[in-house]
Formats: C-alpha cells, structure tokens, sequence
C-alpha cells in the first residue's frame, strides 16, 4: 500500500498518489451531495435529510484539510485529525440539539422526496467507501477520513429507513428518532478520532 513510516509510525499516513487520487474523487462527490440533500431537506422538511446534508459538508471539509496536512510531520497530522474530532462533535451536538427542537415543530416530513434522495445519496457514498476502505487503516488523519465515510453510507441506510417509517406511521417520529441515531454515530465517531489523535500528539511529544 505504500504505507510511510514516520518515527515508528505502523500506521497509513496518505503519501500516496493512488491516495490522493481517491480523496479527490470523493471531495467532488460529498460537495455535490451536500447541496442536492440540503435543498431536498429544506422542501421535504426532513431533520435526517439535512443532518445527512451537514455530514456530506463536514466530510467535504475534512477531505481538503487531510489532502492538506499529507506529509507533515506526526504533531501537525495528529492536531487537524484533533480539531477535526471536535468539529465532528459539534455537530453531532447540533444535530441532536436541533432534533429536540424538530421534535416541537409542526409538519410531516414528505417520506417520498426523503426516500429518493436518500437512495440517491447512498449510491454515492457506497462509490466513496468503495473508494477509500483500503485505506480505512491509517494515522489519525486517515482514519478520520474512513471514519466520515463509513458514517455517511450508514447514515443513509438509516434516512431510507426513516422514509419508510415516516411513510407507514404517517408521523414525523421516525425521522427525528434516525436523527437522534445519526448525532450519536458523529458522538461516537468523534471520540474515536480525538483519542487517536491524542495518541498520536503524545507520540510526536515523546518520540521512542
């Protein structure tokens, strides 16, 4: 895989054109995705549509600044993957936060419009797992990347399936409750990359 390693580094650290290559691909298609499940989720009122839509935007942002910090020393690599876990838990906080609030706003989500985009944006999220799960092991900063994509094909099995709850209980609680789900699996997310990346920053701190 062309792993490079850094002061006893066993991890993945990105220097790889193949690599390189991938993230721009999947760049392109979390930006596209970000604006075409916002908009479907502002006109189909849909909490998990547009929790989705903010994770297809975050991983777009997390995309750039990994391609950016490739090949920068441990320290520099383990900081962004640091911030990146805590941008990721602030939007995990957001989206759970916001639920609550859906929870008290009137209006069914339209189950047909969060059932279509949602199968159209799995397909596109399969197509970036597919593309990066070789290099789903890697330092704190790959990881985050794997991690972001893992969590929107996921994501997006679980709109679909809020759709079809929303469609067969005729109530907006099975979007909320996907919701709910989503800001949790960011949560979880989040504290796996911030303990790698602590991890990692205490290596580069102390060198063997």
């Amino acid at each position: 895989m062309g792993a490079h390693h850094d002061h006893g580094e066993e991890h993945f650290t990105g220097l790889s054109a193949d690599y390189r290559r991938r993230l721009w691909a999947v760049i392109a298609i979390n930006a596209a995705m970000f604006f075409v499940e916002m908009t479907a989720g502002q006109l189909g009122r849909s909490q998990a549509l547009q929790a989705d839509a903010l994770d297809f935007l975050a991983d777009s942002l997390t995309y750039g600044i990994s391609l950016a910090v490739i090949g920068a020393s441990l320290r520099t690599r383990a900081t962004v993957a640091l911030l990146k876990g805590m941008s990721l838990l602030a939007m995990g906080l957001w989206v759970f936060g916001s639920t609550i609030y859906r929870v008290f706003v009137l209006g069914l989500p339209q189950a047909e419009i969060m059932g279509m985009v949602g199968f159209l944006a799995l397909v596109a999220n399969v197509v970036s797992v597919l593309l990066l799960i070789r290099y789903k092991d890697g330092d704190a900063n790959v990881r985050s990347v794997w991690l972001c994509s893992r969590n929107d094909a996921i994501g997006n099995v679980a709109v679909m399936a809020a759709a079809a709850g929303v469609w067969f209980t005729s109530t907006g609680w099975p979007d909320v409750i996907v919701a709910v789900a989503m800001a949790g699996l960011f949560l979880s997310s989040s504290f796996q990359i911030i303990r790698q990346a602590l991890a990692e920053r205490g290596k580069a701190a102390h060198p063997a």
